[in-house]
């Protein structure tokens, strides 16, 4: 049975202002990232900390910020004060969509990740990808992650809803179904609540802050938390 996740008691009332229009259009921008992702260590043999790798766009490489403000930084850091044994690495590249996600696999599957975040998605829907090929990319993604022995955690995104009404719910469902027919958990509307708080956005109204990268953190220790003691138990 899959493992949906949701902390929202009406997932399919979806309500995306201004500002959330403008966090997944900054998404979408193709411009050289600020700083490259740093190249992955292989991990040694002796090292017993769980490895999570994100992979993701503008969102999780934390584009504007310092690399220990995005939130793939600050999650460990609040899962090692939390007690558990991780190292998170971000592998979010600026413009990236789920195609460019697949063209990386290879490599971070090399990097013998125990937990895979997918964090992809709202960048085809801007460049105008069918739903279709998002939803074959997205299913690739996890099955190849689940074929190296990784668990895999989806993280849902909205679209602006000038993409109209019925768009925006299908765009939202997708992650759903993906979610039930792999059996694997998902963040519902990961973005929603920094995207619709301009307090949570940088001064150009698009990219997160340090507060807004925090609070995406802390959106998914709960789920992560999940996810390692259902790991523990199994072994």
């Amino acid at each position: 049975m899959a493992l949906i996740i949701s902390r929202s008691s009406n997932f399919r009332s979806i309500t995306v202002g201004y500002a959330l229009a403008a966090l997944v259009v900054a998404c979408g921008q193709t411009a050289v990232p600020e700083r490259e992702v740093a190249p992955v260590p292989t991990r040694p043999v002796e090292n017993a900390a769980t490895r999570i790798v994100v992979l993701g766009d503008s969102l999780s490489a934390g584009l504007g910020l310092a690399e220990s403000e995005a939130f793939p930084a600050v999650v460990q850091v609040l899962l090692r004060d939390a007690g558990y044994s991780v190292e998170v690495v971000n592998a979010g590249v600026s413009g990236d969509t789920t195609a460019g996600g697949i063209s990386r696999l290879d490599w971070i599957l090399k990097q013998q990740p125990d937990l895979l975040v997918v964090e992809l998605g709202g960048n085809d829907a801007l460049r105008g990808q069918a739903l279709e090929n998002t939803e074959k990319n997205l299913r690739q993604i996890i099955d190849r992650a689940r074929e190296k022995g990784a668990r895999v955690l989806l993280l849902g995104m909205d679209v602006p809803t000038n993409y109209g009404p019925d768009y925006a719910l299908d765009f939202a469902e997708m992650y759903e179904r993906i979610a039930r027919d792999e059996g694997i958990p998902l963040v519902p509307g990961f973005v929603r609540e920094v995207g619709s708080d301009p307090s949570l956005l940088q001064p150009d109204g698009l990219h997160p802050t340090a507060a807004g990268q925090r609070r995406l953190a802390e959106t998914l220790i709960p789920y992560l938390e999940e996810i390692l003691g259902a790991a523990e138990a199994a072994r």
